[in-house]
Formats: C-alpha cells, structure tokens, sequence
C-alpha cells in the first residue's frame, strides 16, 4: 500500500468557553484553518481529493456538512467534495484515520482532514437535547445490554477500578497547567498556531463591529495544588474529578494535510512525518473512557511496537483518571505523556480536538528533534481512537 505523510498541521488557538472566539460561526473558524493550511503548503487546493472533518454537535450552525460549507466558505474549490463524521470526541483524529485510509486505499491521492467544535454557541448534547422534540439518541432495546452512564460517571469508576486518588488527579491537573504556561512562555507552540481576527462582543454576545486578535490558548489558570484541593467534585459528592482535573468547554478547529509519499514527491514538498498504523477500536461502553488502553495495544500488537519505541504521547485528557489508568495499564513513562500540557490546561473543542492532538504531535517531534508518537483518545458510547507517526524532515 501506499505510504501515507503529513506534509503540515496547523490549529486556531483553543479559546476558552464564552472566550475569544465564541464570536465566530463554526464553520468560518474551520474555514479560516483550511485555507491556512492551503496557502502554508501551497498545494494546489483543487487537487485536494477529499476532505473529511470531524465535528460532535452536528445541529444548528454545525450541521448541513460543517466541512463542507467552511471549505466554500473559504473560496476554496466548489469540485472538492466532503463529508463530516461523528465519532464522539475522537471525530477529528477519525477524520485523519479516514482520510488515511482514502489516500492508502488510492481512492484520493490528496486529503485534508479536520475539525471544529464551538462549544460556546453549540454546547454539548445541542443534537440530542429534549428540547428539540425529537426524541432521544438511546432506544429501549438498549438498556437491556448496557447500564446508561454518563461520562463523569465512567471517570469515576475508572479512577474506582484503578486506585486512583483525588489527590492523584489533582496531582496531574496541576502537571497539565504547569507545563501548558511552560509551553507558550517557551513558544513551543509558535509553528502550529493560526492567530485568528475574533468578532468582539458586547455584554449581550452582540458583535459590537471590532475585532481582537486571538493568538494564544485560552484555558491556562494560574493554580496551586491547594486550590485545586479546594475545588468540590463535579461527578460524585465525594469524587475524585473536579473542574481542575476535568477537561474544559473549548471553541476550535484545526486541519491536516494528507497525501502519498509518491504525490509529495511530485509537488515537490517535504512531509513532516509518516502515518504508521491507525485505529478505532469499540470497548465497554459503561466504563466508556478506557478506549486509549485497547487502542494502543490494538496498535502495538499490529505493528509490533512497544512503548519503548514512542518519544512522544498525546493522550486526550478528558478526564485525569483516563490518562493516569491508560499510563498504569501501559506502564508509560510520564516524561514522554502530553509533555506541553493537556485538554485539562488547553481545552477540550470536542470534535477538533483530534486534530489538535494529530498537530501538536506533528509539531512536537519536529521541534524536540523525536522520532515516533502514539495519538489517542477515548470517545463518548465506548470508543478508542488511535494514530501512530513517524518524523520524516
């Protein structure tokens, strides 16, 4: 099969919920980020074979394919077609495990995967809301086969099954800020990130006809471990996950660029990295979150890695006790695990933030000079996604 390469990734910044870019219409905040990527690379955008982007809260501004309008939004060729996928928070790295196996399978030679959420104008469950009158997402035939549980609830029991403390999450909430504000004080992240012009609002949420320049991520707090000690649980009276240990409501969108080694060759460009192995794996959709152990050893048993042969991890903190339990179970060494902090510091914009991971990845290993990275995430309804990539320039 063909070899698969990244020739660039590039993200917004993640702003925080009612932040700087809760101004923006979705799908102008993806547009903006595709057509970065087209004029960083300077590909030929018509020769794009195929975009896929993931979006969650397909509703509202979200829905009628999100992908799809930004792409036009943009004034990017209207012959380039699209599709949105819905894999619960792992969209966005699903979408770049689709397009993988689009140019793979030689279906595109060419596709630019990505993601947007805006959860400040589109919260979460805006798709499945009572509200709406449309029923829910879950039949009864379900309930027979599986408890319902929500996500606060699986971390909880994660962190039960695997002996994780309160203070261990806190613990690892405060590594999350620490090396996030260490991160943008050293400008790791000055490669990878689009600055984007925001509408400014008023106290209504109204335009007031200014704009602000949004550069930086949005979500960094300045904290000790006694205030996160000081935080009340959000799942259980007594849980371990607070709003300090939890990821946090985010606006986002990010892209990549896909295509054959072969085809880069040809456009004359110098990838970034190779797509080694990819994945989506379904697991217990009770305990819900444990997706990244499965999906990584789902990746090691096809490749015949191990963890020894990672530099990096980008492990989407959802929840502390996903990444610690996912570390446990793994033995992974905590140096190489989310070394430039995590959604608990950044943001967690749902159906972007694979893309996110899959560019700060790609960036990451260029910048610290490393070789292989492991991508993951685990997804609402039972789901693990996984990516791993090689540095080539």
């Amino acid at each position: 099969m063909p070899e698969v390469v990244i020739v660039d990734a590039v993200r917004s910044p993640i702003g925080r919920r009612n932040g700087g870019l809760s101004g923006l219409h979705p799908a102008e905040l993806l547009s903006m980020v595709q057509r970065e990527l087209i004029d960083r690379t300077g590909i030929d955008p018509a020769s794009v074979g195929q975009v896929v982007t993931g979006c969650v809260s397909q509703v509202g501004e979200q829905s009628y394919n999100v992908g799809r309008t930004a792409w036009l939004a943009a004034g990017l060729p209207l012959e380039v077609p699209a599709t949105t996928v819905d894999t619960q928070c792992g969209s966005s790295q699903q979408a770049t495990n689709l397009g993988t196996a689009l140019v793979q399978a030689g279906v595109v030679d060419v596709a630019v995967a990505c993601g947007v959420e805006v959860m400040s104008r589109i919260p979460i469950g805006s798709n499945s809301s009572k509200k709406l009158g449309l029923g829910i997402p879950i039949p009864k035939p379900y309930f027979d086969e599986y408890e319902m549980t929500s996500q606060f609830e699986g971390a909880e029991r994660i962190a039960d099954k695997w002996g994780i403390t309160r203070d261990d999450a806190d613990q690892f909430g405060l590594r999350s800020q620490t090396l996030a504000a260490q991160a943008w004080a050293e400008e790791r992240f000055a490669t990878q990130v689009l600055p984007i012009d925001a509408p400014v609002l008023d106290d209504e949420g109204k335009p007031t006809g200014d704009t602000k320049r949004i550069e930086r991520d949005e979500g960094l707090r300045d904290t000790t471990i006694e205030a996160l000690a000081g935080l009340k649980p959000v799942a259980r009276e007594n849980g371990v996950h607070t709003a300090g240990s939890s990821s946090q409501i985010s606006d986002g969108a990010s892209a990549v660029l896909l295509m054959t080694a072969e085809k880069a060759a040809e456009l004359g460009m110098t990838p970034k990295a190779r797509i080694v192995d990819t994945c989506l794996v379904g697991v217990d959709p009770v305990l819900m979150l444990t997706g990244p152990i499965d999906a990584t050893r789902h990746l090691f048993e096809r490749t015949g890695m191990t963890m020894g042969d990672l530099d990096l991890v980008e492990i989407n903190e959802a929840f502390a006790s996903v990444a610690l339990a996912w570390a446990r179970e793994l033995d992974a060494p905590m140096d190489i695990v989310n070394p430039n902090g995590g959604a608990i510091a950044l943001g967690h914009p749902l159906g972007g933030t694979g893309a996110f991971l899959m560019t700060k990845a790609v960036h990451e290993l260029e910048r610290s000079d490393s070789s292989t990275a492991l991508i993951t995430m685990c997804c609402g309804g039972g789901l693990g996604t996984g990516t791993i990539i090689e540095r080539l320039s």
